[in-house]
């Protein structure tokens, strides 16, 4: 028999980001309408609700209209509207700004704010507990409970105080079991319970496979005289050669900047690091103008959804249904998810609620999937759906010109009769020998900085003596493979300086993983080229703990 003690609850949430927490208050909403009880409770791994959430961010405040029309009376952190819109393309010394009027009108910033994502999820985690809502940060859902007609029963949370080596430490805590007529997975993009939903129930058996970018970001304090609150600009090109991303530095409130680079994790060339083009593209004269005399007070990285529409997986299974990044709602060309993953969220909600109220609690919700599919969600994922598979097929170039001719013909309602398909971001890496090494230069503690030094200013931590959450499959694999036959990219791809190759002067390589670095943004677990690592949740609380990001 199980130790584990359990709590009963209408509808469970795994995640305590935007789409997460937009469901919890669409739940609670539709309760309080109704006269009726509904008890709903949100599990967030991170330390606090916002310790892991990252992102630009460019708010489009749609979805917050619908969920919470008065919400500029409510103190929410969305004040800094976007007043200017730059759009760069870079060459290794000089820029050329793309006129605005050459994106379609669907592109545009109108009413859209720039913000921390992480401070708006805290001010909606507020709304929510208002509500009613039961928040438990610190604690990570690690396992899928089922029912014996293989239904999901719910979640339970990782056990506390076991050691490395399996065994139970003295304050050993035992999980606890969260059971829900139905349970929602708002675990971001490459959740590890949405991995095995997907295998289990089969979810993406008629999509085409997700695939991702890893965005890396900096909070700058830069020099008053330099600062445009609204102000977006937005970069493509240099230093990118053959792999495709480009940069953002959004001017906030406060005299701070948020910039960052994403990297999409299809590239070809083991040799490049993602975290050293994020350190090169700062040194460019235009952007290295605006942070010089500033002063650097926060770094993370996150892995992105870009498959698009046709990425989206079946959203409902027996017992529960994928919100948000989950399922991966992400507008590419727009560099925006937040929106669409609230309204996921808020249909799922509603859809539940109505299924609970009519006695027919744990029946799949297929009317979730059906009232997505018919919303302005897959309006506006559908008009972008080229955009990413044209880029990564053609270039930036080339894919650049022709995905603004499909976007331009899709306003006009004369798109390309066809969508476009993908290819996991794992396939395409070249060996070692085919594709040319990166000379990268050093830091200059100005504007570049080294991976240990950024790591710090995640202020990132995990409990040393707990089981390492960065799992092999096979754990000869790093060696045999991937050093002998691509160098070892885990040691670039990663990030946060978890991966390194010691031993190689002595003839006994062998991989350390460094896993009390791990930011959580789960590049590893997808661009791996064996798919030999496999990302689980460390202890409740682990991991970066980001600060208006």
């Amino acid at each position: 028999m199980s130790e584990r003690e359990s709590m009963a609850y209408d509808v469970v949430i795994v995640g305590a980001g935007p789409a997460g927490l937009a469901a919890a208050i669409r739940l609670k909403q539709l309760a309080s309408e109704a006269a009726r009880e509904l008890s709903v409770c949100i599990l967030e791994k991170g330390s606090e609700v916002g310790a892991h959430i990252l992102s630009g961010a460019v708010v489009d405040p749609r979805a917050i209209d619908e969920l919470l029309p008065n919400w500029r009376d409510l103190d929410s952190p969305l004040t800094t509207p976007v007043t200017e819109n730059h759009h760069w393309v870079l060459s290794a010394t000089k820029k050329y700004s793309m006129p605005h009027l050459m994106m379609p009108s669907f592109m545009n910033n109108k009413g859209t704010y720039t913000a921390s994502l992480g401070n708006l999820c805290r001010w909606l985690a507020g709304q929510a507990e208002a509500l009613g809502v039961e928040i438990f940060p610190g604690f990570a859902a690690a396992e899928i409970l089922f029912n014996d007609d293989g239904s999901v029963k719910g979640v339970a949370t990782g056990d506390l105080g076991v050691a490395r080596d399996g065994t139970h430490k003295p304050e050993h805590q035992p999980g606890m079991e969260l059971h829900g007529k139905y349970t929602f997975f708002a675990e971001g993009a490459r959740g590890h319970l949405t991995k095995e939903l997907k295998r289990i129930f089969e979810l993406d058996a008629e999509s085409e496979p997700q695939v991702y970018g890893i965005g890396l970001k900096e909070l700058w304090d830069i020099d008053l005289g330099k600062h445009v609150p609204g102000r977006v600009i937005h970069t493509q090109g240099w230093p990118l050669d053959d792999a495709w991303g480009g940069g953002f530095l959004y001017h906030q409130g406060g005299g701070q900047v948020a910039l960052g680079f994403v990297v999409a994790l299809n590239y070809k060339n083991p040799h490049l690091s993602p975290f050293e083009e994020f350190q090169r593209w700062k040194q460019h004269p235009a952007i290295r103008a605006v942070l010089e005399g500033g002063r650097r007070v926060s770094y993370g990285a996150r892995a992105i959804n870009e498959g698009g529409w046709q990425s989206v997986p079946r959203l409902y299974f027996e017992g529960g249904a994928l919100i948000g990044c989950s399922a991966g709602f992400v507008n590419v060309p727009r560099i925006k998810g937040s929106h669409t993953a609230m309204k996921s969220g808020m249909l799922a909600a509603e859809a539940a609620f109505e299924a609970i109220g009519a006695g027919r609690e744990g029946d799949e919700l297929k009317s979730y999937e059906e009232a997505l599919r018919s919303s302005w969600v897959a309006e506006e994922l559908k008009m972008v759906r080229n955009v990413e598979p044209m880029v990564a097929r053609f270039g930036g170039t080339w894919g650049t010109l022709l995905a603004g001719a499909d976007m331009w013909m899709r306003q006009l309602r004369i798109g390309l009769p066809f969508t476009m398909k993908h290819h996991p971001d794992h396939e395409g890496l070249l060996r070692k020998d085919a594709a040319p090494k990166i000379a990268y230069p050093k830091p200059d503690g100005v504007v570049s900085f080294d991976r240990l030094s950024s790591v710090f200013l995640s202020n990132t931590n995990h409990e040393e003596d707990q089981p390492v959450h960065l799992t092999l499959k096979d754990a000869a694999i790093p060696i045999e493979v991937n050093l002998r036959e691509y160098d070892a990219p885990e040691q670039r791809y990663c990030p946060a300086g978890v991966y390194e190759i010691v031993g190689e002067e002595t003839g006994d390589p062998k991989l350390q993983i460094n896993a009390q670095n791990c930011v959580h943004c789960k590049t590893c677990d997808i661009k791996d080229p064996t798919q030999n690592i496999n990302w689980v949740v460390p202890e409740g609380g682990g991991g970066p703990n980001y600060p208006n990001m």
